[in-house]
Protein backbone atom coordinates (compact mmCIF):
# COMPACT_ATOMS: atom_id res chain seq x y z
CA UNK A 1 0.00 0.00 0.00
CA UNK A 2 1.19 3.21 -0.75
CA UNK A 3 1.00 5.80 1.63
CA UNK A 4 0.19 9.40 0.80
CA UNK A 5 2.64 12.34 2.14
CA UNK A 6 0.18 13.50 4.91
CA UNK A 7 -0.12 9.84 6.52
CA UNK A 8 4.33 9.42 6.01
CA UNK A 9 3.88 12.79 8.16
CA UNK A 10 1.20 11.43 10.95
CA UNK A 11 3.93 8.33 10.93
CA UNK A 12 7.07 10.66 11.97
CA UNK A 13 5.16 13.67 14.02
CA UNK A 14 8.41 14.43 15.28
CA UNK A 15 9.84 15.31 12.09
CA UNK A 16 7.55 17.70 10.85
CA UNK A 17 5.95 20.83 12.41
CA UNK A 18 2.46 21.29 12.54
CA UNK A 19 2.39 23.83 9.77
CA UNK A 20 4.32 21.04 7.12
CA UNK A 21 1.54 18.77 8.05
CA UNK A 22 -1.54 21.79 6.98
CA UNK A 23 0.69 21.36 3.67
CA UNK A 24 0.39 17.83 3.17
CA UNK A 25 -3.06 17.41 4.25
CA UNK A 26 -4.47 20.46 1.82
CA UNK A 27 -1.88 18.67 -0.82
CA UNK A 28 -3.28 15.56 -0.66
CA UNK A 29 -7.00 16.55 -0.40
CA UNK A 30 -6.24 18.79 -3.56
CA UNK A 31 -4.24 15.78 -5.33
CA UNK A 32 -7.17 13.34 -4.32
CA UNK A 33 -10.16 15.59 -5.61
CA UNK A 34 -8.25 16.58 -8.38
CA UNK A 35 -7.19 13.04 -9.56
CA UNK A 36 -10.85 11.69 -8.73
CA UNK A 37 -12.13 14.60 -11.59
CA UNK A 38 -9.68 13.85 -13.78
CA UNK A 39 -10.83 9.99 -14.14
CA UNK A 40 -14.48 11.02 -14.37
CA UNK A 41 -13.93 13.48 -17.23
CA UNK A 42 -11.88 11.37 -18.84
CA UNK A 43 -14.07 8.18 -18.58
CA UNK A 44 -17.87 9.92 -19.21
CA UNK A 45 -16.58 12.42 -21.91
CA UNK A 46 -12.97 11.37 -23.00
CA UNK A 47 -11.63 14.50 -22.18
CA UNK A 48 -8.66 16.00 -20.19
CA UNK A 49 -9.04 18.38 -17.42
CA UNK A 50 -6.82 20.94 -19.10
CA UNK A 51 -9.22 21.36 -22.16
CA UNK A 52 -11.88 21.01 -19.50
CA UNK A 53 -10.20 24.45 -18.06
CA UNK A 54 -9.58 26.01 -21.09
CA UNK A 55 -13.26 25.49 -22.13
CA UNK A 56 -14.38 26.63 -18.98
CA UNK A 57 -12.11 30.35 -19.69
CA UNK A 58 -13.60 30.88 -23.08
CA UNK A 59 -17.52 29.66 -21.89
CA UNK A 60 -16.93 33.28 -20.11
CA UNK A 61 -16.08 35.13 -22.59
CA UNK A 62 -18.62 35.18 -25.25
CA UNK A 63 -16.35 37.36 -27.95
CA UNK A 64 -13.43 35.16 -27.34
CA UNK A 65 -9.62 35.27 -25.52
CA UNK A 66 -6.60 35.81 -26.74
CA UNK A 67 -4.13 32.77 -26.27
CA UNK A 68 -2.06 35.06 -24.25
CA UNK A 69 -5.12 36.10 -21.72
CA UNK A 70 -5.75 32.64 -21.64
CA UNK A 71 -2.43 31.33 -20.54
CA UNK A 72 -2.52 34.09 -18.17
CA UNK A 73 -5.94 32.90 -16.70
CA UNK A 74 -5.01 29.06 -16.55
CA UNK A 75 -1.61 30.10 -14.82
CA UNK A 76 0.10 28.03 -17.78
CA UNK A 77 2.73 28.64 -20.71
CA UNK A 78 1.63 29.75 -24.14
CA UNK A 79 3.10 26.68 -25.77
CA UNK A 80 0.57 24.30 -23.41
CA UNK A 81 -2.32 26.75 -24.62
CA UNK A 82 -1.05 26.65 -28.57
CA UNK A 83 -1.39 22.84 -27.97
CA UNK A 84 -4.89 22.53 -26.42
CA UNK A 85 -6.23 25.10 -29.04
CA UNK A 86 -4.92 23.22 -31.92
CA UNK A 87 -6.53 19.52 -30.78
CA UNK A 88 -10.09 21.71 -30.23
CA UNK A 89 -10.31 23.44 -33.77
CA UNK A 90 -9.56 20.40 -35.22
CA UNK A 91 -12.31 18.44 -33.53
CA UNK A 92 -14.93 21.43 -34.10
CA UNK A 93 -15.06 22.67 -30.64
CA UNK A 94 -13.09 26.38 -31.08
CA UNK A 95 -12.98 28.77 -33.65
CA UNK A 96 -10.23 30.91 -33.89
CA UNK A 97 -9.29 33.85 -35.75
CA UNK A 98 -6.97 36.32 -35.90
CA UNK A 99 -7.65 39.70 -34.02
CA UNK A 100 -8.85 42.97 -36.17
CA UNK A 101 -6.60 45.09 -33.85
CA UNK A 102 -3.48 43.41 -33.89
CA UNK A 103 -2.95 40.91 -36.89
CA UNK A 104 -0.18 38.92 -34.97
CA UNK A 105 -2.64 37.92 -32.18
CA UNK A 106 -4.60 35.20 -32.49
CA UNK A 107 -8.26 35.60 -30.60
CA UNK A 108 -10.21 31.80 -29.90
CA UNK A 109 -13.40 30.99 -28.72
CA UNK A 110 -15.93 28.24 -28.67
CA UNK A 111 -17.86 27.24 -31.13
CA UNK A 112 -21.86 26.22 -30.91
CA UNK A 113 -20.79 22.25 -30.41
CA UNK A 114 -18.23 23.47 -28.23
CA UNK A 115 -20.21 25.33 -26.35
CA UNK A 116 -22.82 22.95 -25.64
CA UNK A 117 -20.77 20.31 -25.07
CA UNK A 118 -18.89 22.18 -22.43
CA UNK A 119 -22.33 23.34 -20.26
CA UNK A 120 -23.13 19.39 -20.28
CA UNK A 121 -19.82 18.66 -19.53
CA UNK A 122 -19.84 21.83 -16.69
CA UNK A 123 -23.39 20.88 -15.37
CA UNK A 124 -22.32 17.10 -14.76
CA UNK A 125 -18.64 18.43 -13.13
CA UNK A 126 -21.02 20.34 -10.46
CA UNK A 127 -22.63 17.10 -9.47
CA UNK A 128 -19.26 15.33 -9.21
CA UNK A 129 -18.30 18.25 -6.89
CA UNK A 130 -21.01 18.53 -4.75
CA UNK A 131 -21.13 14.78 -4.34
CA UNK A 132 -16.79 14.76 -3.19
CA UNK A 133 -18.03 17.43 -0.17
CA UNK A 134 -21.08 16.05 0.01
CA UNK A 135 -20.03 15.15 3.71
CA UNK A 136 -19.79 18.68 4.55
CA UNK A 137 -22.37 20.64 6.52
CA UNK A 138 -23.11 24.15 5.16
CA UNK A 139 -21.15 25.30 8.33
CA UNK A 140 -18.10 23.06 7.25
CA UNK A 141 -18.22 24.88 3.98
CA UNK A 142 -18.46 27.88 5.11
CA UNK A 143 -15.87 27.41 7.96
CA UNK A 144 -13.23 25.92 5.19
CA UNK A 145 -14.03 29.20 2.85
CA UNK A 146 -13.46 31.21 5.92
CA UNK A 147 -9.97 29.74 7.03
CA UNK A 148 -8.64 29.01 3.15
CA UNK A 149 -9.06 32.88 2.54
CA UNK A 150 -7.11 33.72 5.88
CA UNK A 151 -4.51 30.61 4.48
CA UNK A 152 -4.53 32.57 1.15
CA UNK A 153 -4.12 36.20 2.34
CA UNK A 154 -1.61 34.65 4.84
CA UNK A 155 0.33 32.69 1.55
CA UNK A 156 -0.08 36.41 -0.35
CA UNK A 157 1.60 37.77 2.40
CA UNK A 158 4.69 35.62 2.75
CA UNK A 159 5.47 36.01 -1.03
CA UNK A 160 5.12 39.91 -0.84
CA UNK A 161 8.01 39.33 1.90
CA UNK A 162 10.13 37.63 -0.38
CA UNK A 163 9.48 40.19 -3.54
CA UNK A 164 9.54 43.00 -1.11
Amino acid sequence: MTLDSETKAVELPEDHAEELRLWLRLLTCTTLIEGEIRTRLRERFDVTLPRFDLMAQLDKASEGMTLSDVSKRMMVSNGNVTGLVERLVESGHLDRRTSETDRRVQVIRLTKLGRAEFRRMAAEHETWIADIFGDLSEKDVRDLMRLLAKTKGSAQKAVQRREG
